[in-house]
C-alpha cells in the first residue's frame, strides 16, 4: 500500500492529474485503472483522474494543464478582471468564465466533457504569442495557484471580444475602472498585440477615459494598421483610430 498512499499523500486537492505525468513517476496505466476500480480514484476521462470523492472545478483543471503538459491556456479577460476586484459593479456573477490560449493549444477532450464546461468561454487565437509574454499574474485558489492575466492582458482580451461575445458599453466602464495600468506592460503589449482592431479599440477606450498612464505610450512603434475597422454597424465614425463606433460614444 505504500505506493498508493505516497500517490494520495502527494496529491494537491481540488486538481486534476493526468496520466502522462503520473506514468512519469512509474505510475502505469493498468496500476491507475486499479486505483480506479479499488475506489482510491476517479477517472474524468481518457487520460485524467481526481481523487475518489474530492471536488475538482475549472481552476483545479486548469491547473493540470499549465503545470503538466505547460499549455498556454490561462484565465483572461473578463474573468481575470473580476479575480482582481475591478468587474464587481457589471456583473457580479462569476461565470462564464473567460479562458484564452494560444493556437498551439489543444485542449483535451476529458477538459471539455467536465459539467462546468458549459460555463466556459474559450478563445484559441492568436491574439498574443503567449508563449513569449511576460504578462501574467498568479491567482491563488486555494490549495494551489494557477496563471491568470495580468489587468493589462485582460483589458486587450476583453476587448477581444467586442461586440460579439462583450457589449462595448461594459467594455467601457471595465476600462474606465483601469487607472493604474502599468506603462511600460501597456507599451510591450501594443507592440506585440496581433489585432489592430483591439489595438486601436484599447487606445480609444483609454483616451475617452482620460487615463493618465496613456501619456507615457508610445506610438511610434506600435502598428495600428490602415483602413477602417468596423466595431459597430451603423454606428459612428471616429477619424483618429479609424473605427465605427456607438453613436452615443462620437456626440
Amino acid at each position: 500500500m505504500g505506493k498508493i498512499n505516497q500517490l494520495m499523500t502527494g496529491w494537491t486537492k481540488g486538481t486534476v492529474q493526468l496520466s502522462a505525468s503520473l506514468n512519469k513517476s512509474d505510475y502505469s496505466k493498468n496500476l491507475l485503472n486499479k486505483y480506479v476500480s479499488g475506489g482510491w480514484l476517479d477517472s474524468l476521462g481518457y487520460g485524467a483522474f481526481k481523487l475518489k470523492g474530492d471536488s475538482v472545478s475549472w481552476e483545479g483543471a486548469l491547473y493540470a494543464l499549465q503545470t503538466q503538459k505547460g499549455m498556454a491556456i490561462h484565465a483572461g479577460g473578463k474573468t481575470a478582471l473580476q479575480i482582481k476586484g475591478y468587474a464587481h459593479n457589471v456583473g457580479a456573477t462569476a461565470y462564464p468564465v473567460f479562458l484564452f490560449g494560444s493556437v498551439h493549444d489543444h485542449v483535451p477532450k476529458w477538459f471539455r466533457e467536465q459539467s462546468w464546461y458549459s460555463n466556459v468561454n474559450l478563445s484559441i487565437t492568436n491574439l498574443f504569442d503567449y508563449s513569449k509574454l511576460k504578462a501574467f499574474s498568479k491567482y491563488n485558489v486555494g490549495n494551489f495557484e494557477i496563471k491568470i492575466s495580468s489587468l493589462e492582458l485582460a483589458a486587450m482580451e476583453l476587448l477581444y471580444l467586442v461586440p460579439t461575445q462583450q457589449t462595448f458599453e461594459e467594455a467601457m466602464q471595465l476600462i474606465e475602472g483601469l487607472t493604474t495600468l502599468r506603462p511600460k506592460l501597456v507599451q510591450a503589449l501594443l507592440e506585440q498585440c496581433n489585432s489592430v482592431k483591439v489595438k486601436r479599440l484599447f487606445l480609444y477606450m483609454s483616451e475617452k477615459n482620460n487615463h493618465a498612464w496613456l501619456k507615457s505610450i508610445n506610438l511610434s512603434s506600435v502598428n495600428l494598421g490602415s483602413g477602417k475597422r468596423v466595431i459597430i454597424k451603423n454606428g459612428a465614425f471616429n477619424s483618429k483610430y479609424n473605427i465605427t463606433v456607438p453613436k452615443e460614444y462620437e456626440k
